[in-house]
């Protein structure tokens, strides 16, 4: 299936899929399907079997897990157009988390087996998905620091930055953020308590302005000011 010209431009928009190979590019769109998911569905689920590897066209997937006791911890809202489900392409292992879609989803899929087809035919193309999944490897090592070195103001402040920027795979940032105070205490194992009386503090500050359901960044210089750890968001 060869995608619809909206949903490639939408690709184009995330700096790996834009910096690929066009014969590479060519070969993803023609092995594409589209997928549509519920609010609330899931598109797999911690331990399922590796079905390939996906882009978000719209929405956001809610990736993360639930233990057994029912404590949720959220690693990330995967929003357009950032590709994900590339560990188990590497590995074959089952999948580390549950992706979940949160309100109405569109997706691009590329069935594990067309897609290892694709590299065994071109094996030089196994570099580019090593650079998808390196790429947030070192988002995660940036968020362990964080999590280590810095107190919970400057973390929140960081992260806001982090999701305007979209983890460094857009160009540009946003200033809205479709996101909620609970979501935020979720992927910094806060309470919503302390997020919520930080982004207060934030708003005070005359970094951001909070909305129903989202964060709208009104000086990303003042937020980034706040974000060091010698910023007044660390009173």
């Amino acid at each position: 299936m060869s995608t619809d010209p909206i949903w490639r431009q939408t690709l184009l928009q995330g700096h790996w899929f834009k910096h690929l190979p066009l014969s590479l590019q060519d070969s993803l769109t023609g092995l594409a399907r589209l997928r549509e998911l519920a609010p609330g569905q899931y598109l797999f689920q911690r331990g399922d079997a590796p079905c390939g590897l996906y882009a978000v066209l719209s929405g956001s997937m809610r990736v993360g897990a639930v233990s057994s006791e029912g404590k949720e911890a959220l690693l990330t809202l995967v929003e357009a157009p950032h590709w994900f489900g590339e560990i188990s392409l590497f590995d074959g292992q089952p999948r580390t988390h549950d992706a979940q879609a949160e309100g109405a989803v569109r997706l691009l899929w590329i069935p594990q087996a067309a897609l290892l087809a694709l590299l065994g035919q071109q094996p030089e193309y196994w570099r580019d998905f090593a650079l998808l999944m390196s790429q947030k490897l070192r988002w995660v090592f940036v968020a362990l620091e964080q999590q280590s070195l810095l107190a919970a103001a400057p973390r929140v402040a960081h992260r806001l930055l982090q999701i305007a920027a979209g983890y460094g795979e857009m160009d540009g940032t946003r200033r809205v953020l479709q996101l909620s105070q609970e979501q935020l205490a979720l992927m910094l194992s806060l309470s919503r308590q302390t997020t919520n009386q930080i982004l207060k503090s934030l708003q005070q500050e005359g970094a951001l302005r909070l909305g129903y359901g989202e964060i709208e960044i009104v000086d990303p210089a003042r937020l980034q000011a706040l974000a060091s750890p010698a910023g007044t968001a660390t009173r």
